[in-house]
């Protein structure tokens, strides 16, 4: 009986021994793939970070370039607007001036038209 206790003990020990020996194998082969891993990882979230801070500021950037192109194509067509009012009335003294019938020398023709549509 005593026998048999002595074997189991050492039996135990075999297997914790095992154990050891199994578990000090396997750490020193898989820890550093582990660490080259959260390595990795660490990098790839980094990056991440860096290229969805990029596409916020691009983002942005796109934001304010509408805006200012909205803003130029308001004033173009303002100004459009305002240059078709001033060349309306242009057009209609241009008008008067060709509708008007002067006898005589052409150039005193179209001093007294200038003069009369200046009001000197």
């Amino acid at each position: 009986m005593e026998q048999l206790v002595i074997r189991s003990i050492a039996a135990g020990l075999l297997i914790l021994l095992g154990m050891l020996v199994g578990t000090w194998a396997t750490t020193g082969h898989f820890r550093p793939l582990l660490d080259a891993e959260q390595d990795q990882v660490a990098n790839c979230k980094a990056a991440r970070d860096n290229l969805a801070g990029l596409a916020t500021e691009q983002g942005k950037a796109l934001g304010d370039l509408v805006l200012a192109a909205n803003t130029r194509q308001a004033a173009a067509e303002q100004a459009v607007s305002e240059a078709r009012a001033s060349a309306e009335l242009d057009y209609a003294a241009a008008n008067r001036l060709q509708q008007e019938r002067t006898g005589g020398d052409q150039c005193a023709a179209a001093a007294l038209i200038i003069d009369k549509e200046l009001q000197l």
